[in-house]
């Protein structure tokens, strides 16, 4: 089996070719900064061709028996448990990802790919009750005809993967616009597997170009009836206006701050075990990773002292190393941002534990105690592996907490007592939460999204149909009726 070639070509109709940009995206590698791919931008004259084939390709997908769609979906993700080790050496050295990260990041996008292959016979209609005599009321499910996909650089395979399939199941067809930092993991490595699978000629593009110019007429193109966009809340706003200013719909997941709440009663070393995971899982570069760490003032000490302990074990380098635990952020400058958070927060009172300095990309892992909602390390998102640690007195003060900033994507809450800590977590306002867990959950068959600034509709099974379609309604008069006028 040959490795993938021509990532660095834009996809259009079922061709590869170059960008007509005098531009370029250079792919870096954030661990070591050698370049791995140089592509030439596609521009506004490539986005027009790659929605002009997606909407020719459109009636015939969205007509292919389900079981077809069914099939191309079960080819696709037999596709990616043969190709692992080559999308995981992706991961490694266009996303910084670790090993552990790179398969976790896998395997979800399977099985994303295998429940998503369930949709194609599960987008049922509806025969309605009618007020009227001898009427007939249906409901059709439609698709949506085009679906315009931004995916992000974090967890790109997965994430894409996230719109791209339940998109296709539903007989849409797609235009995807990889992050520039993971142009191959986001896009192209994608179009590759389902060229494999045998995916017609316009159902899949990728166009890979500028933000500067192709990220406003990407979301207005009358093209797209749906964008689909994994990202930061101020860009994901941007988006939103954009798409209501033209009547599009929107499926926007963004930014998050999420609690991890430590109960005086709760198993200290099961909840230190889960907030390494939720911590410091890819660097701390997800959008459910824990931002802040919420424990009550009798346990605070201990618990500082077990993740300060767990923290330090960690090993740090280069993620294509099978034992590295911690490797690069996307970029230097993620690491900047950090570090001034962590400066102004230290200045304010906040007590560094251990870490706290930086390689290149590389941030150490670090965990800070002393911290108040007040401060930058807290208020921001930090996207990176920073664990701020702030002590509460009660139930009371914990969800005025957890609850005062104007994020609400993901969290979990720790306590012996399973029935409080299910009453707890429902007053937390946030899309997800789990008990005892940590906060890096998704399952393909769970609703997926958040509240407030974290934004708008939801992922996974049948949510995400609901995203991914429309219904009409037709009505039948069976026996002639009389009319008031």
């Amino acid at each position: 089996m040959q490795p993938y070639q021509g990532l660095d070509l834009q996809f259009i109709n079922g061709e590869w070719k170059p960008g007509r940009e005098d531009d370029y995206i250079r792919d870096i590698n954030p661990f070591d900064n050698s370049e791995l791919l140089t592509i030439k931008c596609g521009g506004l004259q490539e986005l027009d061709e790659a929605y002009a084939a997606a909407k020719a390709a459109a009636p015939h997908w969205g007509n292919t028996l389900p079981q077809e769609r069914r099939d191309m979906l079960l080819r696709a993700a037999q596709l990616l448990l043969t190709r692992k080790d080559e999308f995981a050496n992706w991961i490694a050295r266009e996303a910084g990802g670790a090993h552990a990260k790179a398969e976790a990041e896998i395997m979800l996008a399977h099985e994303v790919l295998m429940e998503a292959s369930s949709f194609p016979n599960r987008l049922h209609g509806f025969i309605l009750n009618s007020s009227t005599p001898g009427k007939e009321s249906r409901v059709y499910r439609k698709p949506l005809g085009v679906v315009g996909i931004i995916s992000p650089w974090n967890f790109p395979v997965h994430l894409s993967m996230r719109s791209i399939a339940p998109a296709l199941a539903c007989g849409n067809t797609i235009v995807v616009k990889p992050a520039s930092q993971t142009p191959a993991t986001g896009g192209t490595l994608l179009a590759k597997l389902f060229e494999e699978a045998g995916l017609p000629p316009g159902v899949f593009n990728v166009v890979m170009g500028k933000s500067s110019v192709i990220g406003d007429a990407f979301v207005t193109h009358p093209v797209p009836k749906l964008i689909s966009f994994t990202g930061s809340t101020p860009v994901g706003k941007g988006i939103g206006k954009l798409a209501g200013e033209n009547l599009k719909k929107v499926a926007l997941e963004l930014g998050g701050n999420n609690v991890f709440i430590v109960m005086e009663d709760a198993d200290l070393d099961q909840a230190v075990a889960a907030g390494m995971m939720g911590k410091f899982m890819h660097q701390g570069q997800i959008c459910m990773a824990i931002n802040r760490f919420l424990v009550h003032e009798q346990v605070y000490d201990e618990f500082c002292t077990k993740l300060v302990a767990r923290t330090k074990a960690l090993k740090v380098g280069d993620p294509q190393q099978r034992d590295t635990d911690i490797g690069p952020l996307i970029d230097e400058k993620q690491v900047q941002r950090i570090q001034k958070d962590i400066e102004a927060s230290v200045a304010q009172g906040a007590v560094i534990e251990v870490g706290g300095q930086a390689d290149g990309a590389t941030l150490y892992p670090t965990v800070l105690r002393n911290v108040r909602n007040d401060m930058p390390i807290a208020q921001n998102e930090i996207f990176g592996p920073v664990a701020p640690l702030i002590s509460f007195r009660d139930e009371a003060e914990m969800l005025q907490l957890a609850n005062e900033l104007d994020f609400g994507l993901s969290g979990a809450l720790h306590t012996r007592n399973v029935a409080r800590g299910v009453q707890l977590a429902r007053q937390v306002e946030t899309g997800m939460i789990h008990v005892n867990d940590q906060s890096v959950n998704d399952e393909p068959n769970a609703p997926f999204g958040g509240e407030r600034e974290s934004g708008l509709g939801r992922f996974g099974g049948e949510w995400v149909m609901e995203e991914m379609t429309r219904v009409q309604w037709v009505s039948v008069q069976h026996e002639p009726r009389e009319y008031p006028v």
